[in-house]
């Protein structure tokens, strides 16, 4: 049994850098995620801006007006609007923009997920492994070792806490967006199948 015991030691013992390496990474992606959620932001400030205004009163004669106002296709948003007003004619790929819409969204929310789940998972890891070294420093009456093991623990869980925190709230509001888009989309989709009812 204490030789079990030596290999789960050695074995959680050579897992703290791979841990602190990886928080490491997952804080910078963090902070760059938080950079592309504030471009995301003031994308969608701008095109809500332009287009919302068409949509609120949107009825089938008015899809050229639609057109016309959807004029920068910097996001998935109206980068699927213009290729739904596009294949106007084709119910089949109107349908397939919507199904590819909801998969490049979920795919969009993939790293704040990761973030909002490992981050924690990692930092508990981080606080955990420096504890077994700081046992042994109390019962050898080593006070800085117990100093620096503790320390290096307590950082590695408030770096996981932020990244965790960081991957929730990106997550709950880009979901939230999303979903508001699809919304959009689905009802432009509702406009079009109604004008070519009325034309057949």
């Amino acid at each position: 049994m204490e030789i079990l015991n030596k290999i789960i030691y050695w074995i959680s013992t050579g897992l703290l850098v791979p841990t602190v390496l990886t928080l490491i990474f997952l804080f910078i992606r963090g902070v760059l995620l938080l950079g592309g959620f504030y471009g995301f932001y003031v994308n969608r400030l701008k095109n809500n801006k332009r287009l919302s205004p068409v949509l609120r009163d949107l009825t089938p004669g008015g899809l050229r007006q639609l057109e016309e106002s959807n004029t920068h296709r910097n996001s998935l948003y109206t980068a699927s609007l213009d290729r739904l007003l596009t294949y106007e004619e084709s119910k089949v790929h109107r349908e397939k923009i919507l199904a590819d819409f909801e998969l490049a969204s979920e795919k969009d929310l993939d790293l704040s997920r990761t973030l909002s789940k490992v981050g924690p998972i990692l930092g508990l890891m981080g606080t955990l492994i420096p504890i077994q070294p700081a046992l042994v420093g109390l019962t050898n009456g080593d006070l800085s070792s117990i100093a620096q093991n503790m320390q290096e623990g307590f950082a590695s869980t408030i770096i996981g806490l932020v990244i965790g925190g960081i991957g929730f709230l990106t997550l709950q509001i880009k979901q939230r967006w999303h979903n508001e888009d699809l919304a959009n989309l689905e009802f432009v989709n509702e406009i079009i199948d109604e004008k070519q009812k009325k034309t057949v």
